[in-house]
């Protein structure tokens, strides 16, 4: 932990392995728009819970972003309603959940890949979605057109 202003300030990860120069900062791993890896997957996590509310209508209860080479993979867990948890009681509800759901995200496509460009600085190319109504999970899986992951190596 370092000192700063009579306040201790918390430590990153990074930091807190560095064996400098006591008072030296290392090197953050930051991608061309300043984000850190963890710090732009933070904030896919925000944009996809706040797509899901504005659109859907209900947030998930949990989101996990992942940047792997020319992909982001986000999991979401516990996205159903409470409506829809019934209707996935049945083969025919299983299936009318997934349709609504895919159907949603077809109209809601084009605003959620603006939202990921601005996010990562990349063009997405692609955006793939399935959603597990039993277990009343989603994922997302977008394409981009340059290695995300190479920004910040």
């Amino acid at each position: 932990m370092r000192e700063s202003s009579g306040w201790f300030a918390i430590e990153t990860a990074e930091e807190a392995d560095y064996n400098g120069p006591p008072g030296a900062r290392p090197m953050l791993d930051r991608g061309t728009n300043g984000r850190s890896k963890g710090e732009l997957e933070a904030a896919i996590r925000t944009a996809i819970i706040k797509f899901e509310q504005e659109f859907l209508g209900r947030g998930p209860d949990d989101v996990r972003a992942s940047l792997v080479r020319d992909l982001v993979v986000i999991r979401l867990k516990g996205v159903l309603t409470p409506a829809e948890k019934q209707l996935a009681k049945t083969p025919e509800g299983v299936d009318m959940v997934k349709q609504l759901r895919q159907n949603l995200i077809a109209q809601g496509r084009d605003r959620l890949c603006d939202q990921m460009a601005e996010l990562t600085g990349a063009k997405p190319l692609a955006l793939f979605t399935d959603i597990d109504a039993h277990l009343g999970e989603r994922v997302f899986v977008l394409a981009f057109d340059r290695d995300l992951e190479a920004t910040f190596r």
